[in-house]
Parts: C-alpha cells; sequence; structure tokens
C-alpha cells in the first residue's frame, strides 16, 4: 500500500481529531453505544484544541496519509505517565482506519514512534486484533489491569510492555 509519515503540525489538529472519532466508530463500536461517539463528536472542537496545544508544546505524533492525501493513521507516544512506568516510553495511541488494516500502516506508525526500543501501552481487555498486533511487535501483558474512565464505560484494560 502506498502511504507516507510525517510528523504532525499544528495545522494537522482538526483532521487528526476528526479520524481519531472516526477510528474509534470503527474499533469500539461494539463495545460502546451510540451515545459515546455522538458525545465524542460533539467535542471534536474541544480534542482539536487539545491536539494543537499537544503539538505546540512538542508532543510527538505522527501521520500516515494516503496518495490522495487522506489521514490514514494517527499514533503518539511520549514519557511513561504511569507512576510504576515499566519503561520511560508510553505509546499513548495508535489508530488506523479500517480499510488499511493488516496494511503495514500501523507497523510504520510504531516503527516511526519507537523504533526496537523499550515501551509500553494500555490496550482493551475486548481488542484482541489490537493485542495480537502489540504481541508480533514484542509487547507482552505485565499484569497490570485497570477500568477505563467511566466516560469510556468502564471497560477493562492491560497494560503490555516490551522491554
Amino acid at each position: 500500500m502506498d502511504f507516507s509519515l510525517r510528523a504532525a503540525v499544528v495545522d494537522d489538529a482538526e483532521a487528526m481529531a476528526i479520524m481519531h472519532v472516526q477510528a474509534w466508530r470503527e474499533s469500539y463500536g461494539h463495545l460502546l453505544p451510540p451515545e459515546f461517539f455522538a458525545k465524542q463528536e460533539a467535542a471534536l472542537p474541544d480534542r482539536t484544541m487539545r491536539y494543537r496545544e499537544y503539538i505546540a508544546a512538542g508532543h510527538r505524533r505522527m501521520l500516515a496519509h494516503g496518495p490522495d492525501g487522506e489521514l490514514m493513521g494517527i499514533a503518539a507516544s511520549g514519557p511513561g505517565r504511569d507512576e510504576d512506568s515499566p519503561c520511560e516510553v508510553e505509546l499513548f495511541m495508535l489508530y488506523t482506519l479500517q480499510y488499511v488494516h493488516g496494511r503495514g500502516v500501523g507497523q510504520a506508525l510504531v516503527d516511526a514512534l519507537l523504533g526496537d526500543g523499550p515501551a509500553y501501552l494500555w490496550v482493551l481487555d475486548d481488542n484482541p486484533r489490537a493485542q495480537a498486533f502489540y504481541r508480533r511487535n514484542g509487547f507482552v501483558p505485565d499484569g497490570r489491569r485497570q477500568l477505563c474512565d467511566p466516560s469510556w464505560y468502564s471497560l477493562p484494560e492491560h497494560r503490555m510492555v516490551r522491554a
């Protein structure tokens, strides 16, 4: 598949926010009610503003675009946020649109952000496709579990770590 990667700039924030919510709908539509997605779409201006602030502050975000310029993938990493961080780098998010699943876009984003270095991430328990992808990239569950914020209907998730 033909695509390009680049670091996000402030002007990308709105497209990132829209694509992020679209990817949530595609990935979690079976787990979350329609009201969740309606609320996320209503909050797009706030999400866009937060993305602009993160990018302006130097937080690393990578984007994947198709040959037509369409945004098809986003990823972000940075210093670990957990008090008991197993390593310094956390993969905060990795989302690709469904039509590019299995075509190397997610792998390219992970490689660009993390290389083969140590990192950790949180993944929903009911997300076997993502878990399989992360296992292929050397991540294994470390036993830490938690419930998502109530706005995410307290879905269970667990931490995966790559040494």
